[in-house]
């Protein structure tokens, strides 16, 4: 069964522009679960323009499905993710100032640096690999020692119109290897209810989806309770 994790990050975004506590990410964050979301997704950066440290440490105290916390593994990310001990970690290589996730780890070149910390990290939690829907890098991440990795999907969003058919190929075979190499295997970047149906049918072991930016973007029209049921109703059909 595909889970469906909520990235509430631009919940955040909404909420600091003002200053003050509008939305309740916390709240919101609850609601969504209650809508039917089978886990919920924070991307913490170091200068917090989003989801601050202290949401990821609220939001453990409170939520009962799957926690996900992605980020760049520097010190103040580890020390985050070693306290608040979520479900999950998802491992990205964006810099400090990057505006959002525009690639996945090399993990043959970074080897070495993603062996020792998912090593440490799998202390914590599971571990995830943001990939490229590349082979190499999916059998890279399992060699590191990764227990799962997690498609970058931008490239399958911005294609899908031209030709479904070719800009899925590359991520059922990356999805093969992740099977082949006893990888779990979660998806995310762009994906929205506009693709994410055949993405989901066309690939049999996808474990996880993690969607933001679509989904929240979806609720201002649609409202989030029925929101959450379409996403929903797509990776479960």
């Amino acid at each position: 069964m595909t889970k469906l994790s909520v990235n509430v990050n631009k919940i955040a975004t909404l909420r600091n522009s003002r200053g003050a506590n509008v939305p309740d990410v916390i709240k919101m964050a609850l609601d969504i679960e209650t809508y039917g979301a089978e886990g919920i997704t924070v991307h913490p950066r170091p200068d917090q323009r989003h989801i601050r440290y202290q949401d990821v440490r609220d939001l453990k105290k409170v939520l009962t499905t799957e926690f996900n916390i992605e980020g760049n593994p520097i010190d103040k990310f580890i020390q985050i993710v070693e306290e608040v001990r979520p479900t999950q970690v998802t491992l990205v290589p964006d810099s400090e100032s990057q505006l959002t996730s525009n690639c996945g780890w090399d993990t043959i070149k970074n080897k070495s640096y993603l062996t020792d910390i998912i090593a440490r990290l799998k202390q914590t939690c599971r571990v995830s690999v943001f990939v490229n829907a590349d082979p190499k890098m999916v059998c890279g991440a399992k060699e590191c020692g990764a227990d799962r990795v997690e498609l970058y999907t931008e490239s399958y969003a911005s294609d899908y119109t031209k030709d479904r058919e070719k800009a899925i190929e590359p991520f059922v075979i990356a999805a093969r290897e992740a099977g082949r190499c006893g990888l779990g295997l979660n998806a995310g970047h762009d994906l929205s209810l506009e693709n994410l149906h055949y993405f989901k049918n066309q690939i049999s072991n996808l474990d996880e989806v993690s969607i933001g930016h679509a989904l929240i973007s979806d609720a201002l029209y649609y409202g989030m309770a029925n929101t959450v049921q379409m996403y929903k109703r797509l990776v479960k059909e």
